[in-house]
């Protein structure tokens, strides 16, 4: 009896060992790895490679088809224009088009500027709450720093785990969420950078009546992603404004709801306003309704 004992604890420490091993790598590396990958700014696209994708000029990249897309623009208006004299359609009048297509095709070949204003300005209202809770609190509104409080005055130690205890419940509901933001936000990064190559072509779209709705789903879309951000960061002002130096159950569980509303913060953005969804499991089916 007694060796099956020692057995089923040597069993049960081996477990919280690799565990232990487990939570703290996530600790370690993922959080950091979130900071970055969910409070973006321009410089996600000061990248080469990337630039060199999107143009640096009318006659290189993405810019290159736009721009000759716009003749193609041209070309359909024109013919429409004709047909309309037979159909008695009503279009546009050439005057109409030329102020729009001159307008549109200026802002499409600055497009990669006014994307990057726009990052920014999502950059920095994210920064401002993050900022006002540094200046509340003393403490870097962050994932990192997130995880280092909640170690330190929850009392769940990876060092010292035990994964059958309701402390280790939490601490592992929580890692596998981690996980979760991780492969959602990554997701998000690619999203951001996808929504960026189709900026010439949404403003390219709104030099036509019949067009005109790429744009809208383009600018509802992007603001989407980008508005997860601005959700981050007052759920985190949140979980820094609680009071963690009673370990009580009930402020554990009030941190795993922080977790799992940062999880779901994509879904409510998209319930909202509508969006494309960085889920993992719901990808698939929001790409097939692009158009919302």
């Amino acid at each position: 009896m007694e060796n099956s004992n020692d057995i089923t604890q040597v069993i049960i420490n081996t477990i919280n060992s690799i565990f232990e091993t487990l939570f703290a790598s996530i600790d370690n590396n993922l959080y950091s790895v979130l900071d970055e990958i969910t409070f973006v700014n321009s410089s996600i696209l000061d990248d080469k490679n990337f630039t060199n994708l999107f143009g640096s000029s009318t006659s290189q990249g993405i810019l290159l088809i736009a721009n000759s897309l716009l003749l193609g623009f041209i070309l359909y208006y024109s013919f429409r224009y004709l047909m309309s004299h037979i159909t008695y359609h009503r279009v546009d009048s050439p005057f109409s088009f030329i102020i729009k297509l001159v307008v549109f095709g200026i802002c499409m070949n600055f497009s990669f500027f006014i994307v990057q204003i726009i990052l920014d300005l999502n950059s920095n209202i994210s920064l401002a709450i993050r900022e006002l809770g540094f200046n509340l609190f003393n403490k870097e509104i962050s994932f990192s720093q997130l995880i280092s409080t909640i170690n330190t005055n929850m009392a769940v130690d990876t060092n010292s785990l035990n994964i059958f205890s309701v402390d280790g419940l939490i601490k592992s509901v929580l890692s596998v969420s981690l996980l979760s933001l991780v492969f959602s936000y990554s997701l998000r990064y690619i999203m951001i950078k996808v929504f960026v190559l189709l900026a010439p072509f949404a403003f390219l779209s709104l030099s036509l009546n019949s067009t005109s709705w790429f744009f809208k789903s383009w600018l509802k879309n992007l603001f989407s992603l980008l508005f997860i951000q601005i959700i981050v960061s007052l759920v985190l002002l949140i979980l820094f404004s609680l009071d963690y130096s009673s370990t009580n159950l009930f402020n554990k569980f009030i941190y795993a709801g922080g977790i799992y509303a940062l999880i779901r913060a994509n879904s409510f953005v998209r319930e909202f306003i509508g969006c494309v969804s960085t889920n993992i499991s719901q990808s698939v089916k929001s790409f097939s309704n692009f158009k919302i």
